[in-house]
């Protein structure tokens, strides 16, 4: 069992530049959608102040959104190598794969040694991740700390939302521990050592102001998804939380690409 046996042969660089531009489409509809509703929203501002607060406030909204799908995908990178690596496990405790490496047999007994503590390891590096892309490769200097830190879980929320559907069309993988860590996370974030009722209230309400951004990023990931199964350009066999991933990775390339050409477009505007 490789690493390949996760990955379609058919999904040729044509069809991944189609699937590409597919994204890219999708992401510009969206977009667009938080552009007109910033503009909306700006009308009650003088007429004198409304274009400044547009730009100001279309920022925030938009890279509000970029951060949710930076950390659906930094979220779904765990809950695929828990799949992925389980099933592996799966597979030589059964006895289906023979003939492992040193390395193999190392990786193996590890896994079943010490699952808790490899699926521990696995969350922080996926928040590493998370905090690459957003601090380093996607910066988005205009959110504070605490905009990101509701859009990263409500991220959390959404890849629970996802879990939960995939056991219900009856995915053969099992999902229950990743919810129960990402369950614990949120929590935790809710109800913490030091919170008081108000940090409590303030939390909640933070979630549902962002909410929208998480229905239009399931809204999203789920058409192009759907798209990519129908298309066979991801196979069933693989689980689908594989060809969700790959979806997620396509949506943040084409993120990167947005975000730096609007970086662009605005120090040639400024200049």
């Amino acid at each position: 069992m490789t690493v390949d046996a996760y990955f379609n042969p058919d999904f040729t660089i044509t069809k991944k530049l189609i699937f590409l531009l597919l994204s890219f489409a999708g992401m510009l509809v969206c977009s667009l959608g938080i552009f007109i509703y910033s503009k909306v929203y700006a009308r009650k501002y003088p007429s004198d102040k409304r274009e400044e607060y547009l730009s100001i406030d279309f920022e925030i909204r938009l890279q509000k959104f970029f951060e949710m799908l930076i950390a659906g995908t930094a979220v779904m990178s765990f809950s695929c190598a828990y799949v992925i690596i389980n099933h592996v496990y799966s597979l030589v405790a059964s006895g289906k794969a023979t003939n492992l490496t040193r390395i193999e047999r190392y990786l193996t007994s590890t896994w079943a040694d010490g699952k808790d503590f490899i699926l521990l390891f696995l969350i922080l590096f996926s928040c590493v991740i998370n905090t690459v892309l957003d601090g380093f490769i996607i910066r988005l200097k205009v959110l504070t700390s605490e905009e990101k830190a509701t859009m990263r879980m409500l991220a959390m929320f959404y890849v629970i939302l996802i879990l939960m559907y995939l056991n219900n069309i009856g995915d053969e993988s099992e999902y229950g521990p990743v919810m129960m860590y990402y369950f614990g996370l949120m929590i935790g974030r809710f109800v913490y050592f030091d919170a008081s009722f108000k940090d409590f209230v303030t939390n909640i309400k933070n979630v549902i102001i962002n909410l929208p951004y998480m229905l239009i990023d399931i809204a999203l990931t789920g058409l192009l998804c759907y798209i990519g199964f129908v298309s066979g350009y991801f196979l069933e066999r693989n689980y689908y939380i594989v060809g969700l991933f790959h979806t997620q990775i396509f949506i943040l390339a084409c993120t990167f690409i947005i975000h730096h050409a609007m970086r662009l477009f605005y120090f040639n505007k400024k200049h």
